[in-house]
């Protein structure tokens, strides 16, 4: 009776682990595929209608045209600016948050760091813009007796506005990692003569690495991939997720097969780091 109860539960719990996959496999994978599958086809230059027959010249298109090319590698350095932007301001307050401040306050910082994602992503957005204004915005009423004036639409006004939406994703991952470090370690390090700096940098930051990490698949991957804020805050400055929805309507295999480059990006990044224990993080 015992051995068919254990059966019972094993089967229950089989189907409780094969459900999220199955989430997966048709969802994500199959979206993936089909997205794939739509990069191979053509379209018909006179009708507009899409012509479901092979061809890989989409894709030659994309990585043979110099233009494309310059998208990608600005698109990269945005990706990477944010990720390093945010992991420089994160990691100072993820430390404070989870080995400085009272454990009784922990819970209301915390609730602080994410009451921003509750607002609406348009009115941050647009709340960024109207201080990026050129003539009349905030940034260059401030720095203007000094002056200066507003850096204006842009690349830098596009990082900023980035690294102000993500902040929280990387914060998070580093606070938990912070949070389980044993105290006996930092006891320890003090005990051996290190000062603060140096149990910091030789003994935190080494052992929350893989939580930085796992904050830098969210802020990279979703940089990549935005287009909204590089619509309202860029002017002229583009990036692959623009390309993508302009090509949307109008040439969807190539939209397609444009917007597979984010992906292979990310596969190959989260590949390189499998190792360092980031993915466990997550």
């Amino acid at each position: 009776m015992r051995d068919l109860l254990n059966k019972r539960a094993g089967a229950r719990a089989a189907t409780l682990i094969s459900l999220p996959l199955l989430w997966l496999v048709v969802l994500y994978i199959g979206s993936l595929f089909a997205l794939f599958i739509t990069s191979i086809w053509q379209i018909d230059t006179f009708t507009s209608k899409i012509v479901r027959e092979f061809t890989l010249q989409n894709f030659i298109d994309v990585f043979t045209d110099r233009a494309y090319f310059n998208v990608t590698i600005r698109t990269l350095f945005v990706a990477i600016c944010v990720t390093i932007i945010c992991a420089v301001i994160a990691i100072p307050m993820a430390f404070f948050i989870a080995r400085v401040a009272k454990e009784k306050s922990r819970p209301v910082l915390i609730a602080l760091l994410i009451t921003p994602l509750w607002a609406s992503y348009l009115v941050k957005i647009y709340a960024w813009r109207t201080m990026f204004y050129p003539e009349k915005g905030f940034i260059n009423w401030l720095i203007s007796p000094i002056g200066l004036s507003s850096p204006g639409f842009g690349i830098f006004a596009v990082i900023i506005g980035l690294t102000y939406l993500w902040l929280p994703y990387m914060i998070l991952p580093i606070y938990a990692g912070m949070e389980k470090l044993p105290t006996s370690i930092l006891d320890a390090s003090s005990d051996l003569g290190a000062k603060s700096a140096r149990t910091f940098f030789s003994v935190i930051l080494p052992i929350t690495w893989p939580a930085i990490i796992a904050g830098s698949i969210f802020t990279f991957s979703l940089s990549m991939g935005d287009y909204i804020t590089v619509q309202i805050l860029g002017g002229t400055f583009q990036m692959l997720g623009n390309v993508v929805y302009q090509n949307f309507s109008l040439n969807l295999p190539f939209a397609a097969a444009v917007a597979l480059i984010p992906v292979i990006i990310m596969m190959v990044y989260l590949s390189s780091i499998r190792k360092t224990g980031a993915l466990d993080n997550l």
